[in-house]
């Protein structure tokens, strides 16, 4: 084969076999294909699409070019999530312990944020003494003696998607759904869970603006998944504005306490509710969703979901007293509050905007190699259709230093847009598929 014919042929429409893509993914993995090439096959996919049968296929060749994670060395069900990706997103907090406690096994494995998206890693490490690194033996322990692990990604994993993403990234060509699916799907299912149900975020602050695209990318998803043999759901869940409250890294960890604790409602418990409920209905641990919902909220009140992160936490080298105490995480020497200068109602919310402020304070990556800053960010006081009066807090920047304070203020107050009219609420929960 010759990889020049198999641009041309994906540039003019063609559907490409399994021989074909196998060919395409394991010569760029070997470097026998070069980027140059492999980024004009990217550009044709963007413009011209994948039917189902070469997802799948795609899929499939990303997966087996590398390591695959044996899990058969735990016992019972193993359960995974994947979100697309958000701002605030910090429901692996709170849905995994409460999954865990309810006698699921969580063997996942996280990614670290870059942009305007956070990553569950960068939040577990505002743990003091957290690691991410665990030996597989280790990983396989401690899911088996506690419910749940959550590791980082090992570098033998997916190696097709490591490169194909980088490449992306600077090529123009990562909103693909044929190239998203591929991506998210090759990586879970080398990750080796039983059941897998997907958050697609849809919205100003995801990579899908609106429902139809994320409800497309939802679908592909869940076919993907099932093609290869696991159980699969989805969720499309809002993203015009920060999943929770709180946004940056030991901000978020605070806020997934709180819900733990029981002292919090909103958003984040009904996502987490949402996702949870689907996890324990393909396990068959319930018949419907309310009694899935009664078995997440026992484990809420009794306490042992939070009690779940505390042995998670310190099963990985952190201090747990930290679960307990929250106050003992890493808090910003200067906090600034934006107060409104009229009253109305919120219409919007600069949600990336917001993203990229909390990246700018030290609380996100420009590049792969920035340093995190656990302590930063923005804690939101009010969010969509909210009733605002003058002189009432919106927002709160939690910043190293006073000029950097002043400086994400100014951005701040352009991320809230605020109206005279009521403004009614949309649905959290956009669809379950």
């Amino acid at each position: 084969m010759v990889m020049t014919d198999l641009i041309c042929k994906k540039r003019d429409g063609g559907a490409l076999t399994k021989e074909e893509i196998d060919f395409m993914i394991d010569g760029y993995v070997k470097g026998t294909i070069p980027d140059y090439q492999m980024s004009a096959m990217c550009m044709a996919i963007v413009l011209k699409g994948m039917d189902d049968e070469e997802i799948l296929n795609l899929t499939m060749a990303m997966l087996n070019s590398g390591e695959k994670i044996d899990l058969s060395g735990i016992q019972g069900i193993k359960v995974d999530k994947h979100s697309t990706g958000g701002v605030g997103d910090k429901t692996s907090l709170v849905l995994c312990p409460m999954v865990a406690a309810c006698g699921l096994k969580i063997a996942k494995m996280s990614g670290r944020g870059l942009g305007h998206t956070g990553g569950t890693l960068d939040k577990l490490e505002s743990f003091k003494g957290f690691s991410i690194n665990v030996s597989d033996e280790d990983f396989i322990k401690n899911v088996n003696e506690h419910g749940i692990a959550i590791i980082g990604q090992t570098a033998d994993i997916d190696p097709a998607d490591k490169k194909l993403y980088a490449l992306r990234d600077v090529t123009g060509t990562v909103p693909s759904i044929p190239l998203i699916v591929s991506s998210i799907m090759s990586k879970k299912l080398a990750s080796g869970a039983d059941i897998i149900v997907l958050d697609v975020k849809c919205g100003d602050g995801s990579f899908m603006k609106d429902i139809d695209h994320a409800r497309e990318l939802a679908t592909k998803l869940i076919a993907i998944g099932k093609g290869a043999g696991r159980k699969t759901a989805a969720v499309v869940t809002d993203m015009d504005q920060p999943l929770g409250y709180a946004v940056g890294n030991a901000l978020e960890v605070k806020e997934a306490i709180s819900v733990l604790k029981g002292e919090m409602q909103g958003d984040l418990l009904e996502l987490c509710l949402t996702i949870g409920s689907q996890m324990l209905m393909l396990a068959g641990y319930a018949k419907d969703a309310d009694e899935a919902r009664k078995l997440l909220k026992d484990a809420l009140d009794s306490g042992r979901a939070l009690d779940k992160l505390a042995e998670m936490v310190e099963a990985q080298g952190g201090d747990k007293k930290q679960v307990y105490n929250p106050s003992l995480l890493p808090t910003a020497p200067v906090q600034v509050e934006l107060k409104a200068t009229k009253s109305g109602y919120i219409k919007k919310i600069k949600t990336e905007e917001i993203g990229l402020i909390s990246m700018e304070l030290g609380g996100g990556r420009k590049t792969k190699d920035d340093i995190i800053d656990p302590a930063v960010g923005v804690v939101l006081a009010k969010k969509d259709a909210d009733k605002v009066e003058t002189g009432d807090v919106l927002a709160t920047v939690h910043a190293p230093n006073q000029e950097k304070a002043e400086e994400a203020l100014l951005k701040l107050a352009e991320c809230f847009e605020l109206c005279e009219e009521k403004i009614k609420r949309e649905p959290f929960i956009k669809a379950i598929l």
